[in-house]
């Protein structure tokens, strides 16, 4: 099994309960995420070799959270220090109403912490991949430059590094954080991309053609020489609780992999649905499957996380290999 550092924020989600817009109720679903440590735990529960690399403050909000992760079995490189937890509230969506994310993660213990060299060196000794997305950089100067250590870091060690574009246009507008060049220059150094053609024409600098995904890919090839494969999933929304869902995956030779499409309702929780296809993805690359395989994987991580309440999927290896068989429905005795 291949051992996978991934860098970003823990975060403490609260939620409305039920459908409930927030503040309608005086009460709070409280549940632990973060882009980079979904895809920690899942692959933890894939039965790889997982770290999260972060920072949090000091008390029983950071020790919570520390608790959470390693109680998936994730082994948390975390840097203790002074500041804040970073939140984010839910407001569930239905019917023709769409859920809504509203961040409140500014001035975080992560945001605000300063890498040293040692930190990095340390996090990433015995690492086989590094996965990052495009949600750090957007927290401010220090996340945002700690990315690019870190990547130098890994490109200097041979370490293959993963990306998820994960374009955030609420957070980069807090700071000015100039998001083309960081995420271009972040995007550069990674051989597996997890991107749709709105994040590739923010790094590019064009709109997104009608063509879509194709001729995304074919600018990402063009403009990042160490990119190897650039993988998506793709939606189609009926409404709020009723999804279609395919994915795509295209190799730097021109070789395309398209996955068979699911429908999904009710939707349980769409929030981390598309981290658990990045960690299914990997997780079929890591296991030297076909790209085809591995593609089907990470759509199986995906449709799966839907039914789960929370950030984090839960499913096993077991449970992606029923979903690829379509082994059906019935209770498992």
């Amino acid at each position: 099994m291949s051992a996978v550092l991934c860098f970003g924020e823990l975060l403490l989600r609260l939620g409305a309960p039920g459908r409930q817009m927030l503040l309608q109720t005086p009460q709070f679903e409280v549940s632990v995420g973060g882009a980079e440590a979904n895809v920690a735990v899942a692959l933890a529960q894939f039965g790889h070799s997982a770290r999260v690399l972060t920072a949090l403050p000091h008390g029983p909000l950071g020790d919570c959270v520390l608790g959470e992760l390693r109680r998936f079995g994730v082994d948390t490189r975390a840097v203790r220090c002074e500041g804040r937890m970073g939140l984010y509230f839910l407001v569930p969506g239905a019917i023709h109403r769409p859920s809504e994310v509203l961040y409140d993660r500014q001035h975080s213990a992560f945001a605000r912490h300063e890498w040293t060299t040692d930190e990095i060196e340390r996090a990433l000794a015995g690492v086989d991949w590094l996965v990052l997305s495009g949600v750090t950089p957007s927290l401010g100067e220090c996340a945002a430059n700690a990315c690019e250590r870190l990547l130098d870091a890994a490109t200097e060690r041979g370490i293959r590094i993963a990306f998820d574009g994960n374009f955030r246009s609420k957070l980069w507008a807090l700071w000015r954080g100039e998001p083309e060049r960081r995420l271009r220059s972040l995007m550069a150094r990674a051989e597996l991309l997890f991107a749709n053609e709105r994040d590739i024409a923010v790094v590019l600098g064009d709109a997104p053609a009608a063509d879509c995904f194709a001729h995304a890919a074919a600018r990402a090839f063009a403009a990042f020489p160490r990119l190897e494969r650039m993988t998506t999933t793709l939606r189609e929304e009926h409404s709020v609780d009723h999804h279609t869902l395919t994915a795509r995956l295209i190799h730097r030779s021109g070789a395309s992999e398209s996955a068979p499409s699911y429908t999904l309702s009710p939707i349980v929780d769409r929030i981390g649905t598309g981290d658990a296809f990045a960690a299914g993805v990997l997780h079929g690359l890591m296991e030297r499957l076909p790209d085809a395989e591995a593609l089907h994987l990470g759509l199986a991580a995906a449709c799966l996380k839907h039914s789960i309440p929370g950030d984090v999927g839960r499913a096993s290896p077991g449970d992606l290999r029923d979903f690829v068989a379509a082994r059906g429905f019935g209770v498992r005795r």
